[in-house]
């Protein structure tokens, strides 16, 4: 698959969108174990349970609904545990993590344990 960039994007976020659909080729997301998507942005985390056969969030969960004075890896841990009891609620147990193309490590890697901590399987 070929990404069409304008010429104003990054090599830096080409780099990220080339590696994700990389990822994606492989990581699918079933009714048995839908896929944990995360998205960071400069200030927030995102979390989000797909169901990729029928197209459906199944549970989601972000910095912004968090009352919480934590930044960084706190912040990104406590969403990871906030998006675990919402799919757990859902009776949702296994999941696949999708990095998005970011590198494991700092705020993806402590959103990851938080929700390992919260119950999730991956």
């Amino acid at each position: 698959m070929k990404l069409k960039m304008s010429k104003h994007t990054s090599e830096r976020k080409q780099n990220r969108l080339t590696k994700k659909i990389r990822i994606r080729k492989t990581v699918n997301g079933t009714e048995e174990r839908p896929r944990l998507c995360v998205f960071r942005s400069g200030k927030h985390m995102y979390a989000q349970i797909v169901n990729d056969v029928n197209g459906h969030t199944l549970a989601a969960a972000s910095s912004l609904s968090i009352d919480t004075k934590n930044s960084g890896k706190d912040l990104a841990k406590e969403v990871g545990m906030a998006v675990a009891k919402v799919a757990i609620a859902k009776n949702i147990k296994s999941v696949v993590f999708d990095r998005n193309g970011y590198l494991y490590h700092g705020r993806v890697k402590s959103l990851a344990e938080g929700a390992r901590e919260g119950g999730l399987s991956f």
